[in-house]
Order: structure tokens, then sequence, then C-alpha cells
């Protein structure tokens, strides 16, 4: 079997790039367009910049843990790459699409693979209606804020929040609120991966709210519509044993 051609990317850390620079030496590294697999050395931030960064190559990523919590990675140990490669098995992700509307008139667009939230952005709690499918399901939501989660974020923010954890291919997304006032105690909702999410932000002026996809942010929202895009699929690969789906039961255990 051809050894595969390697992208090798790291984020600005030392340790990630003290790692590039040891394995390209060995193992080669050429231009992203070029490659069988993008090989990314950081955190899970890193890895989500790098997702995104190149998700129009249609090329697997493999990620080596430089970071903290790694939970998108594999441990790092650079002796057996080759190997580990050709055994790697693939986990397909579809992101979030946010549309969201500023009160200044301007749209906004961003891609999210691990959540979109609304956020107060103010020192009052933000009140939020939520639509689904252009169903009215919550008139008013008083909380801190919201998000929705696909399967792969919902050990992220998701989680923090005290969302649910979303086994890998089960094809429903987390709707998830914080710190939530009225309904008191109010948890969220699972929604099938294919439900369009709308939240209305009320009374905007005096309770500013702020959208986030993936870090990417928009101040001063009035309403922000989420739904799944299947036509874009990120690859990630993992080691036998220990990919996405192993790693979601296994949180849920801890």
């Amino acid at each position: 079997m051809p050894r595969p051609k390697i992208a090798f990317v790291a984020s600005p850390v030392p340790i990630a790039q003290a790692a590039l620079r040891e394995l390209a030496a060995k193992h080669g590294d050429v231009a992203q367009a070029e490659a069988d697999v993008i090989v990314a050395l950081g955190g899970d931030g890193f890895m989500l910049q790098t997702m995104h960064g190149t998700q129009g190559l249609d090329v697997p990523v493999y990620g080596m843990n430089r970071g903290t919590v790694g939970f998108l990675m594999n441990e790092y140990h650079e002796g057996d790459l080759q190997a580990r490669l050709d055994e790697a098995e693939e986990e397909v992700i579809n992101p979030l699409a946010m549309t969201a509307l500023g009160v200044d008139g301007a749209m906004h667009e961003a891609l999210a693979i691990n959540e979109v939230s609304l956020l107060r952005a103010g020192p009052q709690a933000a009140k939020l209606r939520i639509t689904v499918d252009e169903r009215l399901r919550m008139n008013e939501l008083v909380c801190d804020g919201a998000l929705v989660a696909t399967p792969a974020g919902s050990t992220a923010y998701n989680y923090s929040a005290h969302g649910p954890i979303l086994p890998i291919g089960s094809d429903v997304l987390a709707l998830t609120a914080m710190s939530a006032f009225r309904p008191r105690r109010w948890r969220g909702a699972l929604l099938p991966k294919k439900a369009v999410v709308r939240f209305d932000v009320i009374d905007p002026g005096k309770r500013p709210v702020m959208a986030d996809a993936d870090g990417k942010s928009v101040r001063d929202v009035v309403s922000v519509e989420i739904h799944s895009e299947p036509s874009i699929r990120h690859r990630i690969l993992f080691d036998p044993g220990h990919g996405l789906e192993e790693r979601l039961i296994r949180e849920q255990f801890a």
C-alpha cells in the first residue's frame, strides 16, 4: 500500500510546533490541496479550526493531542504514525448552519461543528421565543442563553450547561437552556437532526443578545435560525476503539 501524502498543521503553542517539526522531518509534509490526510497537532479548539479551514477539500483529518482535553483528538506519539493512519476509523459529522439577523438589518451566516449558542449581552436575562419547523414551541424563555448542539458538540458547552450527551449517528440535536428562569428549571429538548430551530429575541434593545457559532460571534441579534447542513461533511479519523461513539459512551460513565 502506498504511503499516504500527509499535510501537517499545528497550533502556535511550542509543544505543538515542536511536534510539527519532528513529524514533518520524518514523514514529509505536502500542501493541503495535495494531501491524502491532514494531521492536526493541538487541542480541540485547533481541531475545530482545522476542520472549518479544510471543509472544501474532502480530506480526512487525524488529530493528535498537543492541547488539554483533546476530545476530538488521538493520543500523541510519533513512532507509528503511518500504521495508525492505515488502521484509523472514520467518523463523518455534518455542521450546523446559523443565519443571524442583527438589529441593524445585517444578515450573518456561519457554520458550527459543535454548537450555535445565544447568550445575554447585558445585565438582564435574555427573553427568547422558540420556533421549531415554523411551529411556535415556547412563547417566552427567560434565561442566560440557549444553544443547539450536534452529537459531536454535546460533550462541550452543551454538557457544561447540563444538556444531554448524544451518541454519534443518533440523528438528534440538543436544544439546551442556560440558567433558565422561566419556565423555571426547563432543561431543553431533543430534536430531529432535520429540524429547523428559530430563536426570536424579545426586546433586544433592553435585553441584548449575542449569537456564537464555534467562536464566530454576532452581537445584537434579533433572530437566529439554525439547521443541520448535510451537504457539508467533516471526516475525522480515530484510532480503532477510540472513536467519537466510544468516547461519548465513556463520558456518560465518568
